[in-house]
Order: structure tokens, then sequence, then C-alpha cells
């Protein structure tokens, strides 16, 4: 099933090709109106989100007046593109303001003081994120990546030699690299899977990992959205099969949280990491740690066992905060940036999110030399994809976008099992204007046609620097 007539649904009256500056002054105006307009703008938000509440998700996914409320809600700079919001996204101005309050505050008090007004509040928030999340808040941990989150996991698990760990070839290789290391010094065995991309269907991706399963297989590690193509897995189909061969199941949410619509209970995985400065649009350095309750006392946390008294230390998530002295400010700002996605509402965020997504991605998968490595399905993908032109290193043309275009987008890794493809990967975001995106489209559509021009026409295919 595709999202049949988002392409369709481009302005009529926007030209096919346009010169450069006088389209990046045209969208400069918007950002002076966000700066200009404040916090009032967030109360723009919630009355056109409430105008439109008798709209289906889908339905208001193409509601140009209510995203154009949104839009004023950040204070983006609009003398460029942001097409790289899977790195991180830029807060909105109540989040940003938010987080510079809490920084005073912290900076007009001894930090001891502050630190003891702070922990109600940071329970407060921890207990907003689980109910977003759909948990007990006794099942987190505020963290401050994914990357924290998950390597405190894959450092933790109990594991003998010869034991296997399963992943695929479009895992993050930050957390691959945990289990190489385990293989070296402890003897388990990393086993990587390669998948289709993009996928025909949610079966393909379950057999892929079906396949890879022996009687040796003791942990999965899987992407709930990769990295690379945008590609959605189908977690819970996953954890059931993983659970019926008795394996436990380790999901990389750094790109799902805020972004997919779905709570812990649909997964049924038994750990789960998350970056909060993400899709949730939470301030940089801030992230969620999950996992089931009867796993908590064998995880060791990633820098040792604390000597706090205020909490059990062998059962308690809390183990996993422990980390010595940190800025609380950021996490603090937590509470406004998952008030501000509520505001929106969980769905219809998904809904304009996957339209984003097609409008760009229907246009130029229709162009002979474009490809477009990710499905258009909505159970398939959401916001994130990756796109690539016939005979064109993928550092080119990001490099390409970049320097001439002010378009910003990041490289596409090539698989690990095929070297044969390449792809820049693309994530707009819910302030993304659909004139940026017929921009992007236009250059994407004319390099196709005239080829990059020099140097980015000379940049060669290389595995080794692909990998790095």
């Amino acid at each position: 099933m595709s999202s049949e007539g988002y392409a369709n649904d481009r302005p009529t009256g926007h030209p096919n090709t346009m010169e450069r500056r006088h389209f990046l002054k045209t969208a400069g105006v918007t950002a002076g109106l966000a700066t200009f307009l404040g916090p009032d703008s967030f109360r723009g938000v919630e009355a056109a989100v409430s105008e439109t509440a008798d709209l289906t998700p889908l339905e208001a996914a193409r509601d140009e007046g209510l995203w154009r409320e949104v839009k004023r809600a950040y204070t983006v700079d609009r003398s460029l593109i942001n097409l790289d919001n899977g790195y991180a996204c830029p807060t909105p101005r109540v989040v940003t303001e938010a987080f510079i309050r809490y920084i005073w505050e912290q900076e007009q008090n001894p930090y001891g003081v502050f630190v003891d007004m702070a922990r109600d509040r940071m329970s407060t928030v921890k207990k907003s994120v689980a109910r977003q999340f759909g948990s007990s808040p006794d099942e987190i941990a505020l963290v401050r990546n994914t990357t924290e989150a998950l390597k405190t996991v894959l450092y933790g698990i109990p594991l003998n030699r010869g034991d296997e760990v399963l992943t695929t070839t479009h895992d993050y290789p930050s957390l691959v690299r945990v289990v190489r290391d385990r293989e070296q010094k402890e003897g388990i065995k990393l086993v990587e899977v390669p998948v289709p991309y993009p996928a025909g269907s949610m079966d393909e991706l379950v057999k892929a990992i079906e396949n890879g399963i022996t009687s040796k297989t003791r942990v999965i590690l899987v992407s709930h959205i990769t990295y690379t193509t945008g590609q959605v897995f189908p977690i819970r189909q996953i954890s059931d099969l993983a659970h019926r061969h008795g394996i436990e199941v380790v999901v990389d949410g750094a790109h799902a949280v805020a972004h997919l619509d779905f709570k812990a209970s649909d997964l049924d995985c038994d750990y789960y990491g998350a970056s909060l400065h993400k899709w949730l649009s939470a301030p940089k350095g801030t992230g969620l740690l999950y996992m089931k309750r009867e796993h908590v006392e064998k995880i060791e946390p990633l820098y040792g066992p604390t000597m706090s008294l205020r909490f059990n230390p062998l059962t308690s998530m809390q183990k996993y905060e422990s980390v010595g002295t940190q800025p609380l400010p950021p996490f603090l700002a937590i509470g406004e940036a998952v008030a501000f996605h509520n505001a929106i509402g969980p769905k219809r965020k998904e809904e304009r999110l996957r339209y984003l997504k097609n409008y760009w991605a229907e246009r130029l998968q229709s162009h002979p030399k474009i490809r477009v490595y990710t499905p258009t399905a909505p159970e398939m993908s959401c916001c994130i994809a990756g796109v690539g032109i016939e005979g064109a290193d993928p550092t080119g043309i990001r490099d390409y976008l970049w320097n001439e275009h002010q378009i910003r987008t990041s490289r596409g890794r090539y698989d690990r099992e095929d070297t044969g493809r390449t792809w820049v990967r693309i994530t707009p975001n819910l302030y993304t204007t659909l004139s940026e995106l017929d921009y992007f489209g236009d250059v994407m559509e004319e390099a196709a046609e005239n080829g990059l021009p020099e140097p980015y026409s000379r940049y060669e295919f290389d595995p080794e620097r692909m990998r790095r």
C-alpha cells in the first residue's frame, strides 16, 4: 500500500526551477517572523490543533494552515535548508526558553541546592516520559543518548563463550563495535544478516532475522527505524519470534521515539534505547533507556556500581543515571518537549512526517536516474529516506547539495554486504516547508539530468572511506 496522491498535492505556483538566492531570501522571512513571535507561537499551535480536531491524522497531515503555525514555533535559520534532522532535531522555542531558564536557576544557586530542588521536578519529567513511552517510571532511566543506553545493555548482558548476538547489516556501527569488542575479549560471536532495501514487506524483514537464528543465538540487536534508509522494522513480530527461542531483544529506537506513535506494550522487547534530542526535540544530550523489570538486576551500570543510599543499587533503574556531576537543565526541559509533542498529537505528527517524506520521494522515484531506497508504504517507513543518483558518489551528492545550495543532508552508508548501492539520507522535520522540498527536488533532478559539476563529479567510490 503506497501513500498515493501525496506528491500530487504540490503547490501549482512553485516554479520548476528557481534562482537560489531569491528562494533563500524569501524563505528567510518566515524565520524572522518566528523569532519575533516568540512563545505566542506555541499558543498558535494549540489553537490550530483545536481548529483541526475534527480531521483524521491523515487529513491533518495535509492541512497547511495547521503546519504553518507549527513552523512558527521554531526559530530555525531559513538561510539554509536542513534535511539532516536525523542527526539531532532543533528544539521549538518553548523548549529552548525553558532550557535557558533552568540554566539560570542552576547558576543562581549553589549547585547542591539546585540539585535538591530539581529532584522532585526530575521525577515529574520521568513520569511524563514514561507515560509517553507507555511504561512504568521505574522501568526507564534518563540517560544522555541511545549509544549510552544500549552500550549499557550490550556490555551488561551476561554471555558465555560461543553465544551469538544477531544483528543486521543496517544497524548502528557504534553498537555493533560493542559486540565485536566482546567477541575479541570473551569469545562470543557476532552474526550480521543482510536485509533487503527497500524491503518488499515486513515479512521479508522477519524472515531475514529468522534465517540468522541458531541454537546459540542469545540476543537480537535490531533497529526500530534504521539510521541508514529509514526502514521500519516489525519489532513485535521479531520479539515474538525471539521469545519463542528464548532470545532477548535489544532495540535501537534512536529514530522511533516521538517519530512513530507507539507504546512499549506494542513491542514487547526486552530493552529499548532512544535519543530524546532527535524526534522528541528535547535538548541535546538527553536519552532514554528502558528495560523489563526482570532484567534490571543482572545488567551492571556502564560506569560501575553506585554507593548512593537513595535507592537499591541492584534493582533500581536509577543506577544507570548515576554518572557523577552532570547538568540537569537539559533533562528538566524534556518536560516541555513532551508537552509540545502532545500538543500537536503523536499520530498527527507521525502522519505529517510521513507526508513530508513521501512528498519528495514519490516525485523523485519516478525519475529514471534517481533511486529511492526506502519504501513509501506507510507501515514500512515514516520521515527518513535514502536517495541516490545513478553513477554519483553519495559524498559528492552530499557536498554538492551543501556547498552549492545550502541543503544539509547526511551521507548514506554502503551496506556492509553490498557495496554497489549508494545514497544520501534525507530527514525533514515539522518546520520544513513544501517549497524547500520542491527546491531540493529541483536540484536533484537537475543533477540527475546533467551530472554533478566539478569537483563533485570526480568523487569516487571508496568502501573504506564509507565505513569510517
